[in-house]
Formats: structure tokens, sequence, C-alpha cells
């Protein structure tokens, strides 16, 4: 058994003193400090030990976008997420033709074993194509279309490993596609979407499950002829069965909406995405969301992407510590809510509860080590460390 001593183990939203023994790449032991016999493999030193950070909404990173449809671009984006302390990410595609879909999945199934150097690919999450043009953001209108169940069967047959889909309820045909989606084991999430409270209660009794970036290209409260209308915003703090996810990077959303949605959501149905672009942990310059050939053209500046007349944000340039630097740092989540909101909630959200998220003995010894300001220092993968 090889041991990292001395850590302070964040675990269920609580930091405990424990020592981890691991044996054969999985988590043997979780013992107070002294107890665990066996070669030291790291001394903490106080640092903060958890799981590795899931990161369930996450378009590229490292100059790469998994809409180039490379092996390279996956293995650069996933390994530039790893040295932010991501062990695990759901790789997520824009709206496209169907061609350039059906090349990215070919390209995930292929990496889909994964690279020694990279996050784990736990599955594929497809942004689109069925949204609505209005609440388009920087997804490229032309794409867009309503759901066709052959050919979004198709896709999955392509790629089982789908495991959430975020379309507009209010579309033609999502609802029956909300069916299908629960028969196949697929989260179906809202989002880019100009659905009302009804529409979106409706949405939930056929299999629809999740917010896509609360706030963020969605509805909320609007009047017409002196009524007021709830929108998405609303229905996720109303409508119990439904999960969201918000990027917390200080940008799409201020201190206080992050800590309201903390406090009434909840870390039990709250977690924390990057929405990552390629150009996630760089600052200044130019960046392309989306395909090298038939992606969108952003600024980034200010800590954001942007699109060129400013008026929007195109994805984020953040990675997994600083989604959980902020939330600790600008709500009550404090630093155990917010890495359970990037760890074990994001897991039981696509049901992966059983295999990842969770420091547990049995499994994967994919942990970070970080500092008190979330400064990453060891990221291990099967007890390794990369």
């Amino acid at each position: 058994m090889k041991i990292i001593k001395n850590a302070r183990l964040i675990t269920g939203g609580q930091i405990v003193e424990r020592d981890v023994g691991i044996e054969g790449g999985l988590i043997a032991a979780m013992m107070p400090p002294g107890v665990l016999e066996g070669e030291t493999l790291l001394d903490a030193g106080g640092l903060y030990l958890s799981h590795g950070f899931i990161d369930i909404h996450v378009h590229g990173g490292g100059g790469y976008d998994f809409m180039d449809g490379t092996e390279e671009a996956f293995h650069g984006a996933s390994a530039l997420h790893l040295r932010h302390g991501t062990t695990g990410m759901v790789p997520t595609t824009l709206a496209a033709g169907r061609e350039e879909l059906e090349r990215a999945f070919h390209v995930y199934n292929a990496c889909k074993p994964g690279f020694p150097d990279g996050a784990r690919l736990l599955g594929i999450h497809v942004e689109g194509p069925y949204l609505a043009p209005s609440q388009s953001g920087a997804q490229d209108p032309a794409f867009i279309r309503d759901p066709d169940p052959e050919e979004y069967e198709a896709l999955f047959d392509l790629c089982p490993d789908i495991l959430r889909w975020t379309v507009a309820p209010e579309r033609p045909g999502a609802l029956q596609m909300g069916d299908w989606m629960r028969s196949r084991g697929i989260v179906g999430s809202v989002g880019h979407s100009d659905a009302e409270y009804g529409e979106v209660l409706e949405a939930a009794r056929h299999g629809y499950t999740h917010v896509t970036h609360l706030y963020s290209a969605m509805s909320t409260v609007v009047r017409r002829g002196g009524f007021r209308h709830a929108g998405i915003v609303e229905s996720a703090y109303l409508i119990p069965e439904l999960t969201s996810e918000v990027i917390a990077d200080g940008c799409h959303l201020p201190g206080c909406l992050l800590e309201m949605a903390w406090r009434f959501i909840g870390p039990d149905r709250l977690c924390l995405v990057t929405d990552a672009m390629r150009a996630a942990g760089e600052t200044r310059g130019e960046s392309v969301l989306g395909s090298l050939q038939n992606g969108q053209r952003v600024i980034l500046e200010d800590g954001v992407a942007k699109m060129p007349d400013r008026k929007a944000f195109a994805g984020s340039i953040c990675t997994a510590d600083r989604l959980v630097r902020t939330m600790a740092s600008l709500t009550g989540a404090g630093l155990a809510g917010a890495v359970k909101m990037v760890t074990e909630t994001p897991a039981r959200i696509l049901g992966l509860q059983d295999s990842t998220g969770f420091v547990l003995p049995g499994r994967a010894a994919d942990l970070v080590l970080f500092d008190g300001d979330v400064n990453v220092k060891y990221v291990l993968t099967g007890g390794v460390i990369r």
C-alpha cells in the first residue's frame, strides 16, 4: 500500500484529517493520521485532498476544441484540464451539421480509452443543434434545427456514450425526444431556450431533469399584456426534480446570483461547470469557439471570452480550479461545499455516482491536492501522480 499522508480530506461536504492508502490504482483505506502502514507516496503537509474535479460541460482547452474532430484535440484539451485538477470530463459539442457531429463522435470513440496525461473521458454532452434561435448565444444559428428522430437516434447508435443532451423543450418534437432520452438513460437538459414555466414543467414530465448553464441563454420573467410569466430560471428553483449547473467563473454570474443558486437550489442539485472553450487558461487575444473550420471568432478579455461585438459571452476560458476558488470565496458554500459541487454532485447528476466522484475504498484513486487558495499541487489518476 502507498500512502498519502497528512492531508485534509474533503468528502461529503466535510473536511477531515486523513491518510489515504492506495493499492492497485484504487483507494484502499482512509484513516486518521499515523494509522496506515506502507510506503509514503506523498506527504501532503496539510494540503487539501479531494476526488478529482468532474466537468460535465466543457468544449475544449489548451488551444483545442472537441469540434476540431481530431485525436490531437481530444488529447490536448484533456491534458490541459487535468493539470488544473479535472480527472473526469464530458466533452461537449456545439450546434453543427450532422457530418461534423459524426466526425466528433468517431474521434471520441477512438479516444475513449483516454490518455495517461489527460482527464478521463466519461461520455459526450451534445449541446444542440435543437435549440431556440433567439437564445443561440455563441452557437451558430445556421445549424439550429428541430429535433429529428432519424438524426438523433442515428447519432446515439454511433456513440452510445452520449450522457446528456441540451435541447430547447418548446421546439416541435422536443417532448418526444425527451421520452426517447429517458428510455436510453440520457440526461435531458433544458437550455438555449425561451420556454416558460409551464413548458419546463411539461418537459420534466417527459424526462428532462437538468438545466444547462443556469441564467445563460435562457428565459426568465417576461411581461405580456400586464401578466408576468416565469421562465427557465424560475423553473430551476421551483421544480425539485431539476438539477442545474452554473459557470462559476465570476464573470458569467456575479457573486450574488451564485450565492442565491447555492442557497436556494443547494449543493445536492447544483454543480459547477467550466463551459470552457479552446482558450481555457488564456487571458487575452483572440480565439475560435467551435471548430477551426466553422467556429465563431471570439475576443479574450476581462477574464472571459466575448463575441466580437462584446454584447455577449462565448463559452468561458476558466478551468475547474477557478470554479472552486470563485464559489468558495463568493458564496457561503465555502471550500467543502464548492468541492462537493464539482465532484459528488456532477457524478450523481449523470448517474455515475457508483464509479466516480467520491473518495471511497474500492474506487479509482483519481485525486487532486491543492492549497487553501485552490492552487493545484498534485493530480493523480489511477493512483499515479501525473
